[in-house]
């Protein structure tokens, strides 16, 4: 199979988005809306589980939500009003029904179905240390992990075998939890995954981004906190504060690439931050052009930024497609490269004879870049040069993000010039970490207590990789390519 969008398979990937709908009618279909309001975050694979008051129901599918979710048939299967649901995207490790979320487990207390958005970084060595205990596991997910150390705790209640469980766990976490007494919510101390809470009448939304609070009706409460463990049963909501007080450091890249545009990410607008980006790159690294032209879709909010900043053009100098996604044509060199303009074509009338500044998110392996640039001088462009609204991509994520290993990171493996010739341009400059750091509000990075997980770009990671660590665990490298969250 030849996937003839090469753009995404050279983007860094959000893993999954959650939502999560308590006390509401027709739970399954506003679970449904959600989790379409969040695609963006999981294209692979999608699950619904709800409770009734007596049951589970559970519907999980390969594919986008649109198709698997918008049968009335499928919808009445999932009855009751309390629901959770899963977008996941696929990485290198193996695509199956059995790694598709929510997950559900018969524990002694009952039925717990669980969704999560994060990786576990210590995910290898507690499966090992399971396994030897007599746990066996139906997934290659390290979202199971959390069941089977719930099921394995010794606490009493539920909720001190989850807590229990959760302080074992290294990582990133958003999670949502479906039980017989009701719904749990819990973010992770650092805070690196994004959840939000809502309201719809009487009912309560959690979910990945605003942008779900948005498509269902729901009002805009607030984030969970950092280290917030939210309990919402028959008797209302209960906010509890289980682990530790330390630092927060949420994502950053979810205001350079991974959320919705139209989303509110710690209290700020993710439109007006990537603009702000693109002025800054336009402040820090001017270009002598005739016009800016943005890599669609990501690329445009900071082209915009960077066009109002400088006071030069803003042109859609490449059109993308939208109905174009995978066709089974057998690889080939020709057939490739007449598939990567299915996707994204320039154009041309606008393009020929101009000096342009292509505005993209980020640089990962390079071939996206490389592949627009020679488009761009094949329309005609007298001169081609690229602004990158983050800084370097030098590093590898562990904490839910789809990235290649750290020897196929371009800017791993060279400086900025070395990148400019590899990719051909005319010249070349990325948002330095400062930039990036004041676009989301902040003055500057401050190095002894950094404000947010910049670890793809800086290598300063804000917990332990046991799992990296540990390289003498025979599965280690199978295992972490497993982050099928």
């Amino acid at each position: 199979m030849l996937t003839t969008d090469p753009w995404e398979q050279d983007h860094l990937h959000e893993e999954c988005g959650v939502i999560g709908v308590y006390g509401a009618e027709g739970a399954a279909a506003l679970t449904a809306l959600g989790l379409h309001a969040l695609q963006h975050r999981g294209q692979e694979a999608a699950g619904i589980t709800t409770f009734d008051g007596s049951d589970f129901h559970t519907h999980r599918a390969m594919g986008h939500v649109a198709g698997n979710f918008d049968s009335d048939e499928v919808i009445r299967q999932l009855k009751g009003k309390i629901a959770i649901g899963h977008n996941r995207y696929a990485t290198t490790g193996e695509t199956a029904l059995r790694n598709v979320q929510p997950l559900y487990a018969e524990l002694s207390s009952g039925g717990f179905a669980i969704a999560h958005n994060g990786n576990i970084s210590n995910a290898v060595k507690l499966r090992r240390e399971l396994v030897r205990r007599g746990s066996i596991f139906q997934s290659t997910s390290d979202t199971e992990v959390i069941i089977h150390l719930v099921a394995t705790s010794t606490y009493r209640t539920l909720l001190d075998r989850f807590i229990d469980a959760l302080k074992q766990v290294e990582g990133a976490y958003s999670l949502l939890c479906l039980t017989g007494e009701g719904m749990i919510a819990c973010r992770d101390p650092l805070g690196v995954r994004p959840l939000v809470l809502g309201r719809l009448g009487d009912s309560y939304i959690l979910a990945s981004e605003t942008v779900a609070l948005d498509v269902v009706g729901a009002t805009f409460l607030r984030a969970v906190e950092p280290g917030e463990l939210i309990v919402i049963t028959a008797r209302g909501l209960r906010s509890l504060r289980p682990f530790g007080i330390v630092r927060p450091r949420p994502c950053i890249f979810e205001h350079v690439y991974f959320s919705r545009p139209d989303s509110v990410v710690d209290g700020s607008s993710v439109y007006q931050v990537r603009k702000r980006i693109g002025a800054e790159l336009a402040r820090e690294a001017p270009a002598d052009v005739d016009m800016i032209v943005p890599v669609p879709d990501s690329g445009v909010p900071a082209a915009i930024g960077y066009a109002q900043e400088s006071g030069l053009p803003f042109e859609l100098g490449i059109i993308r497609s939208h109905y174009v996604g995978r066709t089974f044509i057998q690889p080939g060199d020709q057939i490739r490269n007449l598939g990567v303009k299915l996707k994204h074509n320039a154009n041309r009338a606008m393009i020929d004879g101009k000096r342009i500044v292509l505005i993209d998110d980020s640089i990962v392996r390079g071939t996206t870049s490389l592949k627009i640039v020679q488009m761009m001088r094949d329309a005609g462009a007298a001169e081609v040069h690229m602004r990158i609204a983050s800084p370097p991509t030098r590093h590898s994520c562990y904490y839910g993000v789809d990235t290649p290993a750290r020897s196929k990171l371009l800017a791993a493996n060279m400086d900025v010039e070395r990148m400019r010739e590899y990719i051909k341009v005319d010249s070349l400059a990325f948002v330095s970490t400062d930039g990036l750091y004041r676009a989301v509000g902040e003055e500057i990075r401050l190095d002894d207590a950094p404000q947010y997980c910049d670890a793809c770009f800086t290598g300063d990671y804000p917990t332990r990789l046991t799992d990296q660590e540990d390289l003498e665990v025979p599965d280690q490298l199978s295992m972490l390519s497993e982050r099928m969250i």
